[in-house]
């Protein structure tokens, strides 16, 4: 017992490691042990008559997503939702953490992160009814959008617009974060070599703040790609995490199978998102 004390007073970065151990530990089997069951009911299937599941291990299930129609349109109408999602937060979070790192003042600057963060401090589920409500015939921004042809609820706009303010916050954060870190000389250096503000901008500054930005889309783009509470509640259509909800009573193989679609896409997307230097970001 000394001799563990001795070396914990020694390596206080061991006595950490230690401590943290048990509960990484329990996170990560959980966490890797439902992937890796998800992934072996995938190659199950399902008895026609009983519904019950049987451990016959087969292919069909992916070959079954494949094939149709339907899970390729709902596929690819997820990840262009997505896709639209994270450049909508891109393009309005970056001139939003822009000023709030370049140009506010440190008091002004504590209100606005406050500002950010109040969104999340809400329930999600009080945010998607209140938006359902603003979406419908009686709501403001339903009665704003009729008269353009988008609809109210059940259109992809009205679902996109949900989206995009959902998961800003998760987007200004590491790009304000990113803007912060740029040292002030390299932005005085490229004045003093006779660049202008707007030059610096794109040619100092952009290129820079852009691994925040790629991070920050880590955040948004997987979210979405993932949700399935307000599809349900304000869109028509299917996309993958209402479609996996719906088949999961129904046929657990064929669902599982589905989830593996956005874990591949998302894997394809950190790859990308790694070499573009945003974990450097995070």
């Amino acid at each position: 017992m000394r001799r563990l004390s001795s070396f914990f007073a020694r390596h206080p970065r061991g006595r950490l490691a230690a401590l943290l151990a048990a509960p990484v530990g329990w996170l990560v089997a959980v966490y890797l042990g439902s992937l890796v069951l998800l992934l072996l009911a995938a190659f199950w299937e399902t008895e026609p008559f009983t519904n019950d599941v049987v451990r016959d291990w087969n292919l069909d299930n992916f070959r079954q997503i494949l094939e149709q129609d339907v899970y390729r349109a709902v596929a690819l109408r997820t990840i262009a939702m997505a896709g639209l999602v994270t450049l909508a937060d891109a393009v309005l979070a970056f001139p939003i953490a822009y000023y709030m790192a370049r140009v506010a003042r440190p008091r002004t600057r504590e209100i606005l992160v406050v500002a950010v963060l109040m969104p999340l401090w809400a329930s999600y589920l009080v945010k998607a009814f209140a938006w359902n409500a603003m979406l419908g015939e009686d709501g403001f921004i339903g009665w704003f959008l009729e008269p353009f042809g988008l609809g109210p609820p059940g259109d992809r706009v009205g679902l996109w617009l949900t989206f995009t303010y959902f998961w800003l916050p998760f987007m200004i954060l590491p790009v304000y974060a990113g803007l912060e870190r740029i040292p002030a000389s390299l932005l005085e250096a490229s004045g003093d070599l006779g660049a202008r503000s707007l030059r610096t901008f794109w040619k100092v500054t952009l290129p820079l703040a852009f691994p925040a930005v790629v991070a920050g889309s880590i955040f948004t783009f997987s979210l979405t790609l993932g949700d399935f509470i307000l599809p349900t509640l304000i869109a028509k259509e299917q996309f993958i995490g209402t479609v996996i909800y719906s088949d999961r009573s129904a046929n657990l193989p064929v669902a599982a199978a589905f989830a593996m679609v956005p874990i591949i896409v998302m894997t394809v997307y950190l790859v990308v998102a790694r070499r573009l230097g945003a974990f450097r970001a995070l």
